[in-house]
């Protein structure tokens, strides 16, 4: 029965981000056909071929048309599964992107699940121990990770653990001078990743962090908590198992929603070390003007955050088993 509900309700979900997607297309469509360049002048290059082969090109690419025609056919395109062609790697969009997710998926991945662990643990022992020196020393962390741009700690790593004490990589997934193999690769993989995992990790940690300590701080204070002790229960369960659940709802919340905000920031982190993922893609399909790749980026990005959403309100049920798919309380 309860497999059943999951699973209306994930339908019903998915059914109400079709509308969702729509309007991220048109905006997305609308605001990149607006933005300067034309992409066949940057394709064949200023001055190098006759006026004639560039309207030819653009005729084949079907840039001559008015735009609204142009909206429609891709939008007819996209409901059949067609993302277009990529003006410059001459390929299917959607073979590109595919190409590109599983490394921006390891990247961000590990970054959101470290973010959470550590956040998460650092607010329960700001909140348990509060005003001490372990929660200071949290709390000045989180304001500092919170408060600098990610692109900004970026290159500080770089320059201090790449550039100056060469311990760690400073971009790239791999090693290209490498021949490595199996394992041997993998941990070629995992050098590489630290540094922008480290970034990331401590700058969406920090809001996190920040959020669980006010949580617990006045989950800490309810009266339950306090019939709870007054019970003779030890400290540690009282924590654990009573003030923890509760704490962490509007944590899962922002948890979820910071989804969105990892793949912007992943497109920066990306940039400076040079990770080979969709955010890298974006910065390269923005500047060669390649239309159907940069849509297809972005309705990727958005179907993830989406999904990463729906997991989030299914996570709750894990949290706080009260709480129905249907949002009302049990």
């Amino acid at each position: 029965m309860q497999l059943l509900l999951i699973a209306r309700y994930v339908a019903l979900r998915l059914l109400q981000a079709i509308p969702l997607l729509l309007g991220i297309i048109v905006i997305n469509f609308a605001l990149i056909h607006a933005a300067p360049g034309d992409p066949v002048t940057i394709m064949v290059g200023p001055g190098t071929v006759s006026k004639e082969f560039i309207e030819q090109v653009r005729h084949d690419l079907g840039l001559d048309r008015p735009l609204l025609v142009q909206f429609l056919i891709y939008l007819g395109n996209v409901v059949q599964g067609d993302l277009g062609n990529s003006y410059v790697y001459r390929q299917p969009v959607i073979d590109v992107v595919l190409s590109r997710l599983p490394a921006t998926l390891l990247l961000m991945g590990t970054a959101y699940v470290l973010a959470a662990i550590v956040g998460i643990a650092l607010g329960v022992i700001s909140a348990v121990r509060p005003r001490s020196w372990i929660d200071n020393l949290a709390s000045l962390l989180s304001v500092i990770g919170y408060s600098v741009p990610a692109f900004w700690t970026s290159f500080l790593a770089i320059l201090a653990f790449a550039l100056s004490l060469r311990w760690f990589p400073a971009g790239g997934m791999v090693d290209v001078r490498s021949t490595a193999t199996g394992f041997g690769r993998v941990l070629d993989i995992l050098n590489h990743m630290v540094l922008p995992v480290t970034v990331l990790t401590f700058f969406y940690s920090a809001l996190i962090a920040r959020l669980m300590r006010a949580s617990m701080l006045e989950i800490l204070q309810s009266d339950y908590i306090v019939m709870a002790r007054a019970k003779g229960l030890s400290n540690l369960r009282v924590i654990l198992r009573h003030a923890l659940p509760n704490a962490l709802l509007p944590v899962v919340t922002v948890i979820g929603l910071q989804f969105g905000d990892l793949l912007a920031g992943a497109v920066l982190t990306e940039t400076v070390f040079a990770w080979p993922g969709l955010g890298r893609l974006i910065i390269d399909a923005a500047g060669q003007r390649d239309f159907p790749l940069l849509m297809g980026v972005f309705i990727m990005s958005a179907s993830l955050t989406i999904s990463a959403n729906i997991i989030t309100d299914l996570l709750y049920m894990i949290v706080d088993p009260r709480i129905r798919l249907s949002g009302e309380s049990a």
